[in-house]
Parts: structure tokens; sequence; C-alpha cells
């Protein structure tokens, strides 16, 4: 009998890249969102699984609604990847992004201590919880120093979980994901924000990219990839948590730098900033190191920043809304 999966936040870059790979694989794939009739399902659509999904409403911050799905379900595997999943948003809604991370969390993890399911749960943390690395590799122990509302939430999935795991023996684990992208990314997000733009310049639609802080230096992946990783987790025989990283890092002027010279242009004379646009406090440099995964996973990043921004840059430029009318 093939394996059954339920991912919490299928809509997302990540539940659909994990959709597809389970699908790939065999699995039984539910998708569940807070409501799935009106849930924007154009990243199922776009990769051809949106007919190969099974769907379901599931309101993360009630109790009794986790313990519907998860009893009608009882899912093999269960991956969380739900939740306000925006930094810059976080300071905005703190509350809100504390609430649907930490609360969301406790309550699957309770409702599989409570139905007693033999289900495999992965959740998905943040490299956010390290703060800033200070130019040095993060590995699984390194202490967490949060910087934002949504760094806090994470680390209070990620302690909860590790509670879980220990007081009742829950085989969960928590990814460590460094930033990982791809054109499913929404617009919120600097690096679409950044490939759609500068794509809209070289077409002459608009004339300038603003942006906030370009000294940040970040561990830039490629999405499909570290779903992969998710996977690799739950298959392994004892629950634990892992960096995903590519371990290189990359500011983001360096970004933007090699975005535009894509298309011969001097991202100097394109650029501008605004200071509305840097958070309150922000992570200054941020890299990983996926040694753990490599050795206990046999898992390890094939694209780097590079190859990212090559990839988002050939998808994106065949998306309709460029064409001049």
């Amino acid at each position: 009998m093939s394996k059954r999966a339920l991912i919490c936040g299928v809509t997302g870059q990540d539940g659909a890249y994990l959709a597809k790979l389970l699908i790939d694989k065999g699995y039984e794939v539910y998708g569940a969102s807070r409501d799935i009739h009106a849930a924007n399902t154009q990243n199922l659509v776009r990769l051809g699984i949106s007919e190969d999904v099974r769907y379901e409403s599931i309101s993360l911050k009630e109790f009794r609604s986790v313990l519907e799905v998860l009893a009608k379900v009882k899912p093999d595997e269960l991956y969380n990847l739900a939740g306000q999943s925006s930094v810059a948003l976080s300071f905005e809604q703190p509350v809100e992004t504390l609430e649907s991370i930490s609360i969301g969390t406790l309550n699957i993890l309770e409702v599989i201590r409570f139905l007693k399911l033999d289900t495999r749960f992965y959740n998905a943390c943040s490299s956010e919880c390290f703060g800033d690395t200070h130019g040095v590799p993060a590995v699984e122990d390194m202490p967490f120093k949060p910087r934002s509302p949504y760094a806090v939430a994470k680390s209070t999935a990620f302690w909860e979980l590790a509670n879980y795991r220990e007081a009742y023996q829950i085989h969960a684990c928590s990814g460590l994901l460094f930033n990982h992208e791809s054109p499913l990314r929404p617009e919120r997000f600097v690096t679409k924000k950044i490939i759609k733009t500068v794509i809209a310049i070289s077409r002459g639609l608009t004339d300038k990219l603003n942006l906030g802080n370009l000294n940040v230096k970040r561990d830039w992946g490629w999405a499909p990839e570290y779903v992969e990783a998710m996977w690799r987790m739950l298959q392994h025989e004892q629950a634990e948590d892992f960096v995903i990283a590519t371990g290189k890092m990359y500011s983001l002027e360096q970004f933007v730098e090699y975005t535009f010279s894509k298309f011969d242009l001097d991202w100097q004379q394109y650029t501008s900033f605004d200071n509305d646009l840097k958070r309150p406090t922000d992570v200054s440099v941020s890299v990983g190191n996926p040694a753990k995964a490599k050795s206990l996973l046999g898992w390890a990043a094939s694209i780097d920043m590079y190859g990212v921004i090559d990839r988002m840059i050939d998808a994106e430029s065949k998306v309709e809304y460029f064409e001049k009318s």
C-alpha cells in the first residue's frame, strides 16, 4: 500500500513542490489549508498536480479542527508548512504570527499524542531562529537568538516539538531551513520582487527597483531541492533536527548585481533605497552548515544563488503579464 501524507500549507511554495515530490513517489497526498475552498491553488495548477491532491480544510489554531482532520486522514507522514511565513509582515502582525505558528504546531503534536497516531511529523522551522550567525555557518546546536516575531514563533515551535519528542517519543523533527527560492515565491519576498522588477525594467515597463538594506548576506538555495530534504528527514530511522542550507552566502547587492547583469544592465542606474523597507531589527549575516544532512541523509544542495537566479529569470520571463499590450 502507498503511504499517506498530509501537507498543511499545501498551496504555498514549499507545499506545492513537496506535494509534487510525494505524488511522483507514489504517495496518497492530502493537502490542507485554513479554507481549502477559498484557497489559491495556482501553485498546484502550475505544477500540474492540482487534480492529484485530496483537499481538506483545517484550522491549526483550533484543536478540534486538527483532531477531526487527523482522525479522518490518519497520515503516515505529516508536514506542517502552514502559518504566517513573512519575516517583514511579522513585525506588523506579531500576534497572528506567533499564534499561527506556535499554537498550530502544538495542536498537531497534542493530537498525535492524544490519538496515539503512528505518524511521522515534519515541522518547518527556520534559519531565522539563529539570528545573526556573524559569518559562522550555523549547526543544529547553535544557540537561538531570534530577531523578529517570526523567528520567535519558529523558535517556540521548535522547542514545543523537542519537548514532545522527548516526553512522548513522537517521531517528529524540525528542518532549520535557510533561504530557499523558486518561481512560486509570492511577490512580498525580496527575491521575487527583484527578479520581476528587473525583467520589467529590461522591457521598459518601469525604471526603478526600490530596496532596503543591500548589505545583508544570505544563504540562498533552490526550493525543490529543499523539499527533498524534508522528505528524507522523515525517512531517517531516528527523529532528529537538521540544518538545510548550501553553506554559501552572498550579499543582497550581489543578488541584485547578478540579476541586472543577465540583461546587460548596470544595477546602480536603476536601484533606489527606501528606509521604510528596512526592518526594526534584521539579521545581517545568515549562513548554514549542512554537514549533518549530508552525512546522515545523503542530502546536499547542488544549486547556489546564481543557479537560483538563472532558474527564476527563465521561469518569470515566460509569464504573460510581462507582455506589453
